[in-house]
């Protein structure tokens, strides 16, 4: 399986701006810039797009690791904040908040341990990953 994304990108780094397009088109031509990237201009980023695709990512591998252990999540909320200082990526936090009936503390913390660990996105990214998890 092959995943595309297309950017598209106009005039001076600072004054130009760009768009973005995925395969599936949920982006379409979404705008980004200098200033949605650096300040709070109207538009995505790419930080915002990999937060996004390392919570998904972990929070789906989550659901897996959870369903090999014999449990099954009524909820898994996680937000993914990326890092981003002099120009590089410096950490990817993930908060997860979850509604797992009849797990115990310990078994939780290896199932997010093992999803953190092994998300394809967290394999993915070459910088400190860090995790905040709480069972509801």
């Amino acid at each position: 399986m092959k995943r595309n994304a297309t950017a598209v990108w106009n005039g001076s780094g600072k004054e130009g701006n760009g768009t973005l397009t995925t395969q599936s088109t949920v982006l379409n031509e979404t705008q980004y810039s200098f200033n949605s990237r650096f300040a709070e201009g109207v538009g995505t980023n790419p930080e915002e797009l990999v937060a996004a695709a390392h919570a998904g990512c972990f929070t789906m591998k989550l659901s897996f690791v959870l369903n090999e252990a014999g449990f099954t999540a009524d909820t898994l909320e996680t937000k993914g904040f990326i890092t981003f200082e002099n120009g590089e990526i410096t950490n990817s936090h993930l908060v997860l908040k979850a509604k797992v009936p009849g797990i115990s503390k310990e078994q939780f913390d290896a199932a997010t341990a093992d999803a953190k660990a092994n998300c394809p996105i967290s394999k993915l990214l070459n910088t400190n990953i860090t995790l905040e998890a709480e069972l509801l």
